[in-house]
């Protein structure tokens, strides 16, 4: 249970059998607390709500409760979130949903209860229902084709938003793998996305980038600080320094690996988040230098760290940067030495009662392993993780289901969770070039195909869907006959493009070669020569 919860006045139990078996045998329902570590609201609700005296007795007195810290339990988050933390849940005994909310105060949170309550007296567990997300085995199966990207570029075209940029008409998220998408096939919205991302978003004092902004200028920003989101924005604008050469975002890239390597930095790998606290962020410097900065979740979540090692390894692959590869080393080692077992199922943080072969964990994880051999020549065992997700997390129709078929509440319901698909399957890709194992390829291509009947309804914030299927359909690598960290690899990396594997082959001939398919299309010997080979002197 997290730490927070010992504030409240409310009898919390652990998620698990014994509560849904609690709440048959006394035919209340359960109150589930879906909670993060980072959120002021889930702390304003504690002290205000859960921590009111009478509220916390008609819990105890009516209910069930049940508490989940929903970074360390994704399978809760993704089937009963209400769309924001905190969130509350009433459910059956079976698990299925009454009602929820995210934050209320105590009039609301009073109103609440009492309308389950009236709905739990008159129909009993016919007042819960299934989510709509639980109610299909299986996503939307079709064909893999170049119509996915094409669609993908008019939504981009579509919502992108000409007076302050970004996607989008009202809240704005910084969408770093949308940036990705863009940059190779619409420059100008991704560096005009880029450069707001860095004006309103970047913590210029502390370093890291605040979540999003609820303007649509990019003004009021969350103020959360959460290492995936962070570490998928170093990476973002390390590629967009790759592309446009622009000092600026190298050093915003650079300005955050640093945040990333100090205030997020355990000793052993990376933290899970930092909170907001608009108080303090919004204070001067020198009040800042006198005030204690906000919460830090020090666990070490594996997918998230799998993350941060794929951002700071391609920092580094552009910049040489020592500080990112040191620190990305490290992490590596000890989340594939603490939180990867025998068999190569990743373990999701590093509590003694985590998860173990989470969808989520494989294909975050694999993705920093992915990266490494690549920029390192060191994949650690990686082959062991993308081996383990395809043969435990890999069902018939070829999608991905996030967990296993067991758990309490609704969480043995299948869940074909589209981003942590789309995660694995550009993993996949990578690990397919780097092995020569095309046995990856074609998993990830099933992976991609089994949500293609839904790629026409794909909006911008899953562009990176579009991404891994138009590298599938077309497939680059790069492979250099040295090893890493020669000069003609160091250019590779700077030179491919960045949906292209570059594959460091120490056995190789001293040539690097890019291949498209079958088909070798440039070739060099020296840095000199594979620059003109790939852009044809230009």
């Amino acid at each position: 249970m997290d730490e927070f919860a010992a504030e409240t006045k409310v009898e919390w139990r652990e998620w698990g059998p014994e509560a849904f078996e609690r709440a048959a045998g006394t035919n209340k329902p359960l109150l589930l607390s879906l909670t993060v570590p980072w959120s002021p609201e889930c702390r304003a609700m504690d002290r205000g709500v859960f921590g009111e005296p009478r509220i916390a007795a008609n819990i105890n007195d009516g209910f069930v409760p049940v508490r989940v810290d929903a970074d360390r339990n994704p399978l809760v988050r993704e089937r009963y979130t209400m769309g924001g933390f905190p969130s509350t849940v009433f459910l059956t005994p079976e698990g299925e949903v009454i009602s929820g909310s995210t934050f209320l105060g105590p009039e609301g949170f009073r109103g609440i209860l009492d309308s389950v309550r009236e709905a739990w007296d008159a129909k009993g567990t016919a007042a819960g229902s299934v989510p709509r997300q639980l109610q299909d085995e299986a996503p939307p199966a079709g064909e893999l084709r170049p119509r996915i990207e094409e669609h993908m570029v008019e939504q981009l075209l579509g919502a992108f938003d000409e007076e302050y940029g970004g996607w989008g008409s009202d809240v704005k998220f910084p969408l770093a793998r949308t940036i990705e998408f863009a940059l190779v096939r619409a420059r100008d919205q991704a560096t005009r996305t880029l450069e707001a991302v860095q004006t309103h978003l970047l913590d210029t004092y502390d370093g890291g980038f605040y979540r999003y902004a609820t303007g649509r200028d990019w003004s009021n920003p969350r103020r959360e600080k959460l290492l995936d989101e962070n570490a998928a924005l170093v990476r973002a604008f390390a590629h967009g320094y790759r592309y446009t050469g622009t000092e600026a975002y190298r050093d915003t890239a650079m300005r955050t690996v640093e945040y990333l390597t100090t205030e997020l930095w355990t000793g052993d790998a990376f933290a899970g988040s930092q909170a907001g606290d608009d108080d303090y962020y919004q204070a001067s410097p020198s009040d800042r230098e006198d005030a204690d900065p906000p919460h830090v979740d020090t666990t070490v979540f594996a997918d998230r760290n799998g993350l941060a090692i794929d951002g700071l390894l391609w920092a580094h692959a552009y910049t040489d940067d020592e500080r990112a590869k040191r620190k990305a080393e490290r992490a590596r080692e000890y989340v594939c030495t603490q939180l990867v077992d025998e068999d190569g199922a990743v373990i999701h943080d590093d509590a003694a009662d985590s998860h173990r072969g989470l969808l989520i964990d494989q294909a975050g994880l694999l993705q920093g392993l992915t990266t490494s051999w690549q920029v390192l020549g060191e994949g650690g065992p990686a082959e062991a993780v993308a081996d383990w997700g395809v043969d435990h997390r890999q069902q018939e129709s070829g999608a991905f289901r996030d967990g296993p078929d067991e758990g309490a509440g609704l969480c043995g319901r299948s869940l074909h969770p589209l981003d942590s698909t789309v995660e694995l399957a550009d993993a996949l890709v990578d690990i397919a070039a780097l092995t020569g194992e095309d046995r990856y390829r074609e998993v990830a291509r099933d992976a991609i195909e089994s949500f293609a009947g839904a790629a026409e309804r794909m909006g911008v914030e899953v562009a990176g869907y579009a991404s891994v299927a138009a590298r599938l359909q077309d497939p680059q690598r790069l492979v250099v006959g040295t090893e890493a960290g020669t000069d003609l690899h160091r250019a590779a990396l700077r030179l491919a493009d960045h949906e292209t594997t570059v594959v460091p082959d120490p056995d190789g001939d001293g040539v690097a070669r890019r291949h498209e398919g079958e088909t070798v299309t440039a070739e060099g010997e020296t840095p000199a020569e594979l620059d003109a080979a790939l852009t044809g002197g230009a």
